[in-house]
């Protein structure tokens, strides 16, 4: 059994992706600052997708490589947190967009205060 819980606040996912996504994107590319200790955070969490492990390194091997996830009391706080994080991460040509879903609902959700 898996046991499910919620909590109140916000989440930001911010997706990392390959160079060339997301027609053909560039793989085998060595991720730098994962052991960041700030990713030991109880509030920060990385999620691979696109990633694969070797020789005791990470490598991209997938278009949207990592999802860089802030937890907090406010969306506006957790995107804060987010995009904070994703900028000690770098890999060749990766990237990420600021501009996104989350930005638009946060916009529409400040906006209806």
């Amino acid at each position: 059994d898996i046991e499910v819980k919620f909590s109140d606040g916000a989440a930001c996912c911010v997706i990392m992706a390959s160079g060339g996504y997301p027609t053909k994107y560039e793989s085998g590319k060595e991720i730098f600052g994962l052991d960041n200790p700030a990713f030991d955070a109880e509030d920060l969490f990385v999620y691979h997708a696109g990633t694969k492990a070797e020789n005791g390194k990470i490598y991209t091997a997938g278009g949207r490589v990592l999802g860089v996830t802030a937890v907090a009391d406010s969306l506006e706080t957790a995107m804060e947190k987010a995009y904070a994080r994703v900028k000690q991460v770098k890999f060749e040509n990766g990237f990420y967009r600021f501009t996104d879903k989350g930005m638009l609902v946060s916009n529409y959700i400040l906006s209806e205060t």
